[in-house]
């Protein structure tokens, strides 16, 4: 049976939205990618790469980058949204106008949103409450995805139609899409690892051992976990690729841009010179905020995340973290129990 051929959009020019329009458009889906500069779109089109996010990926027919949004937007029966989250609100606010009734539109930003501390898929139900609503997370580091090197993610929604549509347009022989209907714990999943990769990081720049950052992981995985029971998440979730699989990708490599911040902050560069170097959003500056005050506010155990926000906001020495670690109070080593096992 032959695959249903989408129009589809990518609203956001950078690495990861470029990735998937990379997938699309060599599974013959016709794809629009978004950006807000117009050189940008000429460049893409001309020199068929987005050379300043993925420099030498070679964009296969199919794709078209503009800089106007009802262009962008035409006869689009798939939308995935890979705009940084402190610009959300106000590209789907400019783009609502063409975003029909009953359109399945996917986030793929793994950030929180400050008012309200909403996760994407929240915002976008607010801004698009006429659309069918999904999130894709997972240890997608855009770089190896495309240089095909194999990768799994999870679509999350409720929707199951729209879970099946997004896996068969996007499943392809080195790109493998789960489904999770906890579209709130794997979203949450996401945004809550780019804290911990920061951190990680941080430790890898003074040098810590093998053990220490297994540790530090670990712990991390913990954290989330208690995070995400008091907002209501299934903490199961986050055993599965945009949990474990996600935090486990981004606090080992140096491909993610929250771990090349933490890693120059823990040389020594100041917040400005780091997040200057990287020239990309890292999301987990802002979540690391973000999390910490509503944290405090819940009054959830955050002990890395706390130690975080002091180092990053408040200049406390990178030894807070380690300190944190060692002498906070005792907890059992695996916190959550599945019903009725006792295991």
């Amino acid at each position: 049976m032959e695959q249903e051929r989408h129009n589809a959009t990518i609203l956001g020019g950078g690495s990861f939205g470029t990735a998937m329009a990379s997938i699309l458009a060599a599974n013959g889906h016709r794809v629009n990618i978004w950006v807000r500069d117009p050189e940008t779109a000429a460049a893409i089109n001309l020199d068929r790469e987005n050379s300043r996010y993925l420099p030498g990926a070679e964009l296969p027919a199919g794709v078209n980058a503009t800089d106007n949004l009802e262009e962008a937007l035409d006869q689009a029966s798939l939308v995935f949204v890979a705009i940084p989250s402190k610009a959300f609100v106000e590209v789907l606010r400019q783009a609502r106008e063409w975003v029909p009734a009953d359109t399945l539109v996917i986030s793929c930003t793994k950030g929180i949103y400050s008012e309200g501390f909403l996760l994407m898929s929240e915002v976008l139900q607010q801004e698009w409450p006429h659309a069918r609503i999904g999130a894709l997370s997972g240890p997608n580091l855009a770089k190896e995805i495309v240089e095909q090197k194999f990768s799994g993610t999870v679509v999350a929604s409720p929707d199951e139609e729209l879970c099946q549509v997004v896996q068969t347009a996007l499943s392809c022989d080195y790109f493998r899409v789960y489904d999770n209907p906890d579209i709130y714990g794997v979203e949450l999943g996401g945004a809550l690892k780019n804290i911990y990769a920061v951190a990680s990081g941080m430790a890898a720049a003074i040098g810590v051992g093998e053990n220490s950052r297994s540790f530090m992981i670990t712990r991390a995985l913990a954290e989330m976990s208690r995070f995400a029971v008091e907002l209501g998440a299934n903490p199961m979730t986050f055993l599965g690729l945009s949990g474990v699989g996600d935090l486990i990708a981004t606090c080992s490599s140096s491909l993610s841009r929250n771990y090349q911040v933490g890693f120059q902050l823990g040389q020594g560069k100041t917040l400005e010179e780091a997040v200057e170097s990287l020239g990309q959003t890292a999301e987990g500056i802002n979540t690391i905020k973000l999390v910490a005050d509503k944290a405090a506010e819940l009054g959830v155990y955050m002990p890395l995340a706390t130690a975080l926000y002091q180092i990053v906001y408040h200049g406390q020495p990178l030894e807070l973290v380690i300190q944190q670690l060692m002498s906070g109070e005792y907890k059992h080593d695996v916190e959550f129990q599945l019903a009725g096992t006792g295991l």
